[in-house]
């Protein structure tokens, strides 16, 4: 039987659907964990269409993205949202952005109240199988340590300080999708902002200019 370019588009919507049904079904954090089993139920949290030109990939959801299962539904997403420059239905519309975080479950916090790392099942058993199925991502926005590891390498450099004040080299860097690398909005990082205030001076502009260029084309 042919097939049109309807059918493949149906086709490769079907297939990160059955996809995202697996990740949101995942337990290997619970049932088969590297160190520790994840403490809590798993819910994994994880949004995408395969019409999405950008990611926003952060570290894992924290304690009221666990409870909502909305991904950044707290201020760190409140501040991602002003940088980035969009609305929350600008930034909830899947078929423009996937939300695509390095652990899909909250990981649970250390004695001091802090977010743990995302887990270390997580990545190696989704992250490729994801973004194959994500062909027209144009733009990833690496948000955190974790992501700036993964996606770009030894680009990473020695610190997420030095990722982010390398980000025009890294973003023209000749691949596919493009990586921005980005602080975590995170209050906790209110001290890292007041000491690197080209942040908000060069890279914020350039941030929200790449977005709405991604979500209006």
């Amino acid at each position: 039987m042919l097939t049109g370019p309807l059918d493949c588009a149906a086709s490769d919507a079907e297939r990160l659907a059955t996809l995202l049904a697996e990740i949101r079904a995942c337990r290997i954090c619970r049932d088969r964990p590297l160190r520790r089993p994840l403490p809590h139920e798993p819910r994994p949290v994880a949004r995408a269409s395969v019409s999405a030109r950008l990611a926003v990939c952060g570290q894992a959801p924290g304690t009221r993205v666990h409870a909502s299962g909305v991904p950044f539904s707290d201020p760190s997403g409140v501040r991602l949202r002003r940088w980035m420059g969009v609305t929350d239905d600008e930034f909830y519309d899947e078929t423009r952005v996937a939300v695509l975080p390095m652990g899909f479950c909250f990981p649970g916090q250390d004695a001091r109240g802090a977010d743990l790392p995302p887990r270390r099942e997580c990545a190696p058993a989704w992250r490729a199988r994801l973004f194959e199925a994500l062909p027209k991502v144009e733009m990833l926005l690496a948000i955190g340590r974790p992501a700036q590891l993964w996606h770009l390498g030894p680009d990473a450099g020695a610190s997420l300080t030095e990722a982010v004040a390398d980000w025009r080299r890294i973003l023209d860097r000749p691949v596919r999708p493009r990586v921005l690398p980005l602080p975590h909005p995170s209050w906790r990082n209110n001290a890292w902002l007041r000491r690197n205030p080209w942040f908000e001076a060069e890279l914020e502009p350039a941030l929200r200019a790449l977005t709405r260029e991604m979500l209006d084309s």
